[in-house]
């Protein structure tokens, strides 16, 4: 497989993740009639928390592909996404709907996990940072298309439809997989050892540079899972302007992956540790300023300048991302696995769950969102300002 055929099949492994929840968002009115729930019921933001929680799993999936490789992973993971889907779109309740977006987040967890893995095995040093480039500007467009393809599908076919596509397209690239070799030879794979995994793991849990980083990046995430679980909520019950709901998700998904491909320059000029308390200061300041605006105005506060603030603070939490995961991992050294495999679960799962609790306040209010974002600007800040590290 050349360059180009092997970034182009990267990139839609990848998209799958971001296709399984943001293709489906504009039809959760359509569900809420489906399942007889009041228009403000948050119930079906937890379709995405569920989701998310499925990536509870890449600890296990990556300790797997060492063992055994990245392409029995991978293989594993397409069926799970692809069963997930089709279950999910025509369960006959929300819980059991719940039950298959999990096993779908699982499922992506896997393919996720080992396409980075893949590019890892691959590439080193600049070629690896100029293949991710490529690769993540393909996966970070999906944000800006999906939402009018789920629109699209739905004017025109019914909401499982919508759900069905995701699965749909998994079958395609799962297919063009097959074209892939095996990129972990056999001399480079470890043992599955249960106490080594143990040991390797209490090290990297109790190492407090991996631990401040992980939870700055939790705590981030909590509010970013909150936001585009609850997107569709806002602007179309909120908000009382659905029509407006793909053109605002668009424009912010547009925002955060200018600012994802800026970072990079960033962190390159000042270096990860700068850059990030610099960036968690403006977080925290606009997000300061996102609460005491939704307290002084009646809640919730005008539209655009209360998504003129999202949009910042979310374009700033995916530059962040990338200087808090390097710098977790950076102490890590020959643990770099096991660390990568925890860090993911770690922020993915404790993320969405915390943002799945704070859904539930959100049935008429923006009001917890802003609180949240406000309250995580502060953590955050407090915690990678006592680090004493000289960046």
């Amino acid at each position: 497989m050349k360059s180009g055929e092997f970034i182009a099949l990267s990139a839609c492994t990848m998209m799958l993740t971001a296709l399984g929840i943001d293709i489906m968002l504009p039809v959760f009115a359509e569900l809420r009639i489906h399942f007889k729930l009041p228009s403000q019921s948050t119930a079906t933001a937890q379709i995405i928390g569920f989701f998310f929680m499925g990536q509870i799993a890449q600890l296990l999936f990556g300790a797997l592909s060492d063992r055994y490789g990245r392409l029995p992973i991978l293989r594993l993971g397409f069926p799970l996404y692809i069963a997930g889907g089709i279950a999910a779109a025509f369960a006959p309740s929300l819980t059991s709907m719940y039950v298959a977006r999990f096993l779908a987040g699982m499922g992506a967890s896997a393919v996720f996990m080992t396409t980075i893995a893949g590019v890892r095995d691959r590439f080193v040093g600049d070629q690896m940072a100029h293949i991710m480039s490529l690769v993540f500007t393909i996966f970070l467009s999906t944000p800006v298309f999906a939402p009018f393809l789920g629109l699209a599908i739905l004017s025109v076919l019914s909401w499982q439809m919508v759900f069905l596509t995701p699965p749909l397209f998994a079958i395609v690239v799962f297919v063009w997989s097959f074209r892939l070799e095996e990129s972990l030879p056999v001399e480079r794979r470890t043992a599955l050892n249960l106490k080594s995994v143990g040991r390797s793991l209490r090290s990297v849990l109790s190492n407090r540079t991996f631990l401040r980083y992980t939870a700055i990046t939790t705590l981030l995430f909590t509010a970013l899972s909150t936001y585009v679980s609850t997107s569709e909520h806002i602007v179309g019950e909120i908000y009382h302007r659905p029509d407006l709901f793909a053109w605002i998700f668009a424009a912010i998904g547009l925002c955060m992956s200018l600012c994802a491909l800026t970072n990079s320059r960033l962190s390159a000029k000042f270096g990860a540790r700068k850059a990030i308390r610099w960036l968690l200061a403006v977080y925290t300041l606009v997000g300061t300023g996102l609460f005491v605006f939704t307290l002084l105005q009646n809640d919730p506060p005008p539209l655009v300048p209360f998504f003129l603030s999202v949009a910042a603070l979310l374009a700033i939490n995916l530059a962040i991302e990338p200087n808090s995961s390097a710098l977790a991992l950076e102490p890590m050294g020959d643990s770099a696995g096991i660390a990568s495999a925890a860090y993911g679960t770690i922020f993915f799962f404790v993320g969405s769950s915390l943002g799945a609790v704070i859904t539930q306040f959100m049935t008429n209010s923006v009001l917890p969102l802003s609180l949240s974002f406000f309250a995580i600007g502060l953590l955050t800040l407090v915690l990678v300002f006592s680090d004493r590290v000289e960046g």
